[in-house]
């Protein structure tokens, strides 16, 4: 499998990062990650820390290409939830440790993800979106029935209401996962945290697909910085993994 990979966090205008964003590539699978923090909740870095560190767990366990990507996704959150409930054992209820959390799988020529609360994946082909995730979020519930237009959901006064999330309450958060989504060379699948997709319009993340001979590198780093930019001053955390998928 030939891909391009890179990945990239910044603190925007907050004085913590409690974001955390990973690839780990093996031979014939890769697994990006992008999870954050619940900014105002205690520990929120080291829920991201967690999640993260258990989704790296959990892959380094599986023999790749894994055989049930839908259950691996699955039950690699379900651990996760689990592991940071735990770090709120003794923290009060509107306190605990959460994070929302994106995850995508690459293998076989397809991608799998799972996600949960408002980190997004995105598959991107030819300088466009050609499929994103849909937010557990009051503003995505919204959209969906036609109250509000797309490009309302940046600025929207409640647009950080997320309806789940991993931590907090001990029952298992509602999580979608797919199935396999097919490749095309040249594709790109992304990872974000809220603070990419809330400061960028659509056609700049669908740009990163658009311009195969500029690296990764450089495309995420242009545009995490204009997310920031354009929230300042008051800009998350922004976070970003991709892949370009360059076939088998």
């Amino acid at each position: 499998m030939r891909v391009e990979h890179s990945k990239l966090s910044l603190a925007g205008n907050r004085p913590e990062n409690q974001d955390r964003v990973d690839v780990i590539a093996h031979e014939d699978a890769v697994l990006l990650v992008a999870v954050d923090g619940m900014g105002g909740h205690a520990h929120g870095a080291r829920a991201a820390e967690v999640t993260v560190a258990t989704l790296k767990e959990c892959f380094a366990e599986a023999p790749t290409p894994v055989f049930d990507p839908q259950g691996f996704l699955t039950l690699s959150l379900a651990r996760a939830h689990d592991r940071v409930v735990k770090l709120g054992k003794d923290v009060a209820l509107d306190h605990k440790p959460r994070a929302t959390c994106a995850v995508c799988l690459v293998q076989d020529g397809g991608s799998y993800w799972a996600h949960v609360g408002d980190s997004r994946v995105y598959q991107l082909r030819e300088g466009t979106i050609r499929e994103r995730t849909r937010d557990h979020s009051h503003v995505e519930l919204l959209l969906r029935e036609g109250l509000i237009h797309e490009h309302e959901l940046r600025g929207h006064p409640m647009r950080n209401f997320v309806e789940c999330c991993l931590g907090g309450d001990t029952p298992l958060p509602d999580m979608s996962v797919t199935g396999r989504k097919k490749l095309s060379p040249g594709d790109v699948l992304l990872v974000c945290t809220d603070g990419v997709w809330s400061g960028v319009d659509d056609a700049d993340i669908a740009a990163l697909s658009a311009h195969d001979e500029e690296s990764l590198d450089r495309s995420l780093r242009s545009l995490a910085e204009r997310a920031v930019a354009r929230n300042s001053p008051y800009s998350d955390n922004t976070s970003v993994a991709a892949v370009r998928w360059l076939g088998d």
